[in-house]
C-alpha cells in the first residue's frame, strides 16, 4: 500500500471517537451559540431546524428554561417566544437596535443614490 494512503480501517479505541448529543444538547448548543453570536432563537425554529415535533420542541425549551441555562423574551409584534443564553437578554436587544439602525441608514443612503440618478 502506498505510504500516503490510510486503509480504510481506524486505527485505536473507539473511545476516541466523539459521543453523540441527544436532541437536547445539540439544541441547547445551537441556542447557546445564537446568543453568543448576538441573535436569539426562536422556538418555533426549533421544530423545523431539528426535524421534531412542536410538542418536544416546548418540551426542551421548558427544561431548558427551569434549569436556568436560557432564558426568554417575547417579540414586541408577534409574541413568539425567543431564546438567548441566561443573562444576555438586554445585550442581545441592544445588539438588535444597531442592526435596525444600521439596516434604515443604509436603505436612507441607497434611496438619496437612487433620487440623484
Amino acid at each position: 500500500m502506498p505510504e500516503n494512503k490510510r486503509s480504510f480501517r481506524r486505527s485505536g479505541d473507539n473511545k476516541s471517537r466523539a459521543k453523540t448529543q441527544t436532541i437536547e444538547e445539540r439544541i441547547k448548543d445551537f441556542i447557546l451559540r445564537n446568543s453568543k453570536n448576538g441573535y436569539y432563537t426562536k422556538v418555533s425554529t426549533l421544530s423545523y431546524k431539528f426535524e421534531i415535533p412542536q410538542d418536544k420542541a416546548w418540551e426542551i425549551v421548558g427544561g431548558l428554561l427551569t434549569d436556568g441555562t436560557v432564558e426568554s423574551i417575547h417579540d414586541e409584534f408577534t409574541g413568539e417566544m425567543k431564546l438567548c443564553e441566561e443573562g444576555k437578554t438586554y445585550l442581545i436587544l441592544n445588539l438588535e437596535q444597531q442592526r435596525k439602525r444600521q439596516k434604515s441608514q443604509e436603505f436612507k443612503m441607497s434611496n438619496r443614490r437612487k433620487s440623484k440618478k
